[in-house]
């Protein structure tokens, strides 16, 4: 039973609407499992970026701390403080810092009572250094702890230095923390492997002294040299704190860089900015994120190595999603497969049925064509032949001729026919003198066993019609040739001059056989016209050589 094509395509059409389903879904699972990944990956991200910003405040706060501390007390620029420091022990609870400072203000030229400072704070004496330009200067007079590399800064003037100065005059101006862009810390001096460095300084202000001033009775006397600058409070120090980049990372974030494929970080905003520290290697999707250094703003490029968990989960649901579809989908072409089987079958009997109803009545019809034929070719050479033995000779010759042909068409002794030769045997077997077969001429054509046999069967109803009816019955000119044209082969068979124009309008069963075959066989196409006692049969046929054995 042939299932109904309306039921066919149905269920084509399901089919396709669920395989698109099931593919839409699968899109949409592997985008969303892309795009948790990606928020959890940004989420690690902004926890590592908070993680920074925390600690970078907790740092300054222990700055605002030692501040008011020296604002308080006019003793503790220096034994106060180092005890402060070392109860407090930041380098412990506050990791990452690399010291503790206090600047003082200096005119130019005057290093008298910073220099009586540092020889208070560290008994020795310890100059200040470089000289400079500026008016005022702030010296190192305590970096706390105390190391023999920190030793190294005691004494500089930080206002010589224009990196170190810009911050500086922003915390003076504002009032608020300022970081340095990134410098070269002055205890890298004697170091074997220098890291990348900022500062961040905190402005004391001169509240309670003026220029001048003398302490209290038992007090030890603190600097009395402030800076001025126009729109701004008078400053007497700067407490400060210095970071090396590399360790202030390593500190903050500990056994955490494990887990980071690659981490950067750049002083700054926008693809200028100065790389200052980098952890492994960047992966294609980073996740940025800013951090707050003061009154800077830095920017941190984090990826971690989750490449399966990004890239590998999604892809393997879209691999498994998509498998589901392709099975759906063979399913179905299976099932259409069947379908279209049973209808080839189907199809195929029903034409080899019409094709062996056709070629019942073919035989009958060739029988009939045949003894025509021969009657034809008996009474022919009859007309040619002067005795019984002349006609003997020749009627025996053209029934070889023509049971040669047959052969030839039935067995595919060869591979190819010359169209030349299928035209002049049929009109030689139909008495056409050597003569006139000669100027039946045109371009080598060569016919496969299939456009043979239709081509020499469509000539042999054409020879017998003209024999029985038409200008090889003695009655007319014939005239027959062949060109190519427009990568198609033309045949043209005329006769002329007839006793009656054909009648054309109705087809025998004859002429039905000839279109079949040529438009079957030869895969071509043929059209008949009559008018004026005449007759016009062109065939057209694709100019296709045959394939090669």
């Amino acid at each position: 039973m042939r299932p109904s094509s309306w039921a066919d395509r149905l269920l084509a059409l399901s089919a396709r609407f669920v395989g698109l389903i099931i593919l839409i879904a699968t899109l949409a699972a592997a985008v969303g499992s892309f795009l948790y990944n990606r928020g959890e990956e940004r989420d690690r991200a902004e926890r590592t970026a908070m993680r920074i910003d925390t600690r970078l405040r907790d740092h300054v706060a222990v700055l605002e701390g030692v501040r008011a501390l020296y604002q308080s007390d006019s003793r503790s620029s220096g034994p106060g403080i180092r005890a402060y420091l070392t109860a407090l022990r930041p380098q412990v609870h506050a990791p990452g810092l690399e010291g503790i400072g206090i600047a003082v203000a200096m005119r130019q030229a005057t290093p008298a009572a910073a220099e009586a400072m540092l020889r208070q704070n560290y008994g020795r004496d310890i100059p200040v250094w470089p000289a400079s330009d500026q008016p005022v200067g702030f010296p190192i007079v305590l970096l706390e702890p105390d190391t023999p590399r920190r030793d190294e800064a005691l004494g500089y003037d930080m206002y010589s230095e224009p990196v170190r100065r810009e911050a500086m005059r922003r915390a003076w101006q504002t009032g608020q923390p300022a970081a340095s862009g990134i410098v070269r810390l002055v205890q890298e001096t004697g170091t074997a492997q220098r890291q990348p460095g900022f500062l961040i300084y905190v402005p004391v202000y001169a509240d309670r002294a003026l220029p001048g001033a003398a302490a209290l009775p038992g007090e030890t006397p603190r600097a009395v040299t402030f800076a001025t600058a126009p729109g701004a409070r008078p400053i007497e120090a700067f407490v400060y704190a210095p970071f090396r980049v590399d360790d202030l990372m390593t500190a903050v974030l500990g056994d955490q860089l494990g887990e980071i494929e690659g981490l950067e970080v750049y002083a700054g905003e926008g693809p200028a900015a100065p790389l200052v520290y980098r952890h492994g290697t960047m992966g294609w999707d980073p996740h940025e994120q800013v951090l707050r250094v003061a009154d800077h703003q830095w920017t941190l490029r984090i990826s971690y190595s989750r490449l399966f968990e990004r890239l590998g989960r999604p892809f393997g649901i879209f691999l498994f999603g998509f498998a589901i579809m392709l099975l759906a989908m063979q399913l179905l072409r299976l099932q259409q497969r069947r379908v279209g089987a049973f209808r080839a079958l189907a199809d195929e009997q029903a034409l080899r049925a019409a094709d062996r109803e056709l070629m019942i009545g073919e035989m009958a019809h060739r029988m009939k064509n045949a003894f025509a034929r021969i009657g034809a070719l008996a009474r022919i050479t009859l007309r040619e032949s002067s005795s019984l033995d002349e006609f003997e000779a020749k009627f025996d010759g053209r029934m070889r001729a023509l049971s040669d042909a047959k052969q030839m068409l039935v067995t595919g002794a060869v591979d190819t026919v010359e169209l030349e030769r299928i035209v002049h045997r049929e009109l030689d077997l139909a008495g056409v003198s050597p003569d006139r077969l000669a100027a039946v001429t045109g371009p080598a054509v060569r016919l496969d066993d299939e456009g043979a046999q239709a081509m020499s069967l469509a000539l042999h109803e054409f020879v017998t019609n003209s024999i029985k009816y038409g200008a090889l019955s003695g009655q007319g000119e014939l005239r027959v040739g062949w060109h190519r044209e427009d990568g198609q082969v033309t045949l043209d068979w005329t006769e002329s001059g007839l006793p009656d124009t054909p009648n054309v309008e109705q087809e025998s069963f004859g002429t039905r056989f000839i279109r079949t075959m040529i438009e079957r066989q030869l895969k071509g196409s043929w059209s008949r016209t009559a008018s004026d006692h005449r007759l016009h049969i062109v065939i057209r046929w694709p100019d296709t050589p045959p394939p090669a054995h």
